[in-house]
């Protein structure tokens, strides 16, 4: 017979609710979490690319196009959607890197609304859906530990999730609340930049990390899987960098 703990350890079966899982690290981690069995739901502001992702994932899928960015949508969704077992939120736009003098602060307001807020608003609205053992999966980023110039917005963010995913463990205790923090992750949140900006940071990451190369998608889905199928961690923030911390 198994025990508790074992019997939590599976997402076979489990409803996996996927917001920003069409295209990068929420697409990866869906396929991840739909090859160990369970049922995905994906969540994004795109229809085109909710089809596209669809088309890809196990019969059975289900896709909703949701603006992220808007508090209200999020609360509408989630009392539509039902009850499920594991949130993970990966949704997230380019980023345009300035420095502070360069830096319209109205138009960085918006990338706190889908990347913070949106974050923190669904875990408002999807906690009282969450079955019992499930949890909450956030998406950090080295950048809230060791930024780059320029980075001022995006360190912002990813620290500022960090202390929400310590904050929401004590709160929302025994539903375990965790993030994985990646590295240089080849995804499409890069192509805000400058083409030849964008080689040198994939570069750099291939010269300077300990693991030589840039991360994929499929690294850092692989640790959301983890999050999701432990049952006895909570309140951490799961780094997933090739390095970057160490050089």
């Amino acid at each position: 017979m198994k025990n508790q703990s074992e019997s939590k350890s599976t997402l076979n079966g489990k409803r996996v609710i996927i917001l920003g899982g069409s295209t990068g690290i929420g697409f990866s981690t869906a396929q991840a979490a739909a090859a160990e069995g369970a049922k995905i739901v994906i969540v994004s502001g795109n229809q085109g690319r909710i089809d596209k992702a669809l088309s890809q994932l196990p019969e059975g899928t289900e896709g909703y196009a949701v603006d992220l960015a808007q508090e209200e949508n999020i609360k509408s969704f989630f009392q539509q959607i039902g009850n499920f077992d594991h949130l993970v939120y990966t949704a997230a736009e380019n980023l345009n890197l300035n420095n502070i003098g360069e830096t319209d602060i109205d138009a960085a307001r918006k990338f706190l609304n889908l990347r913070y807020w949106g974050a923190y608003a669904a875990v408002k609205y999807g906690i009282p859906f969450i079955n019992e053992g499930g949890s909450v999966n956030l998406t950090g980023g080295t950048a809230g530990t060791r930024p780059a110039k320029g980075w001022t917005i995006a360190s912002s963010i990813c620290g500022a999730i960090e202390g929400l995913v310590r904050a929401l463990a004590v709160e929302l205790a025994p539903i375990r609340v965790n993030a994985v923090v990646p590295g240089v992750i080849d995804t499409n949140l890069w192509d805000s930049l400058d083409p030849a900006a964008k080689e040198g940071l994939y570069n750099w990451a291939a010269d300077t990390l300990l693991l030589n190369r840039v991360g994929h998608p499929e690294d850092v889905a692989l640790g959301f899987v983890y999050l999701m199928k432990q049952s006895f961690g909570t309140g951490q923030n799961l780094v997933i960098d090739g390095g970057t911390f160490l050089v």
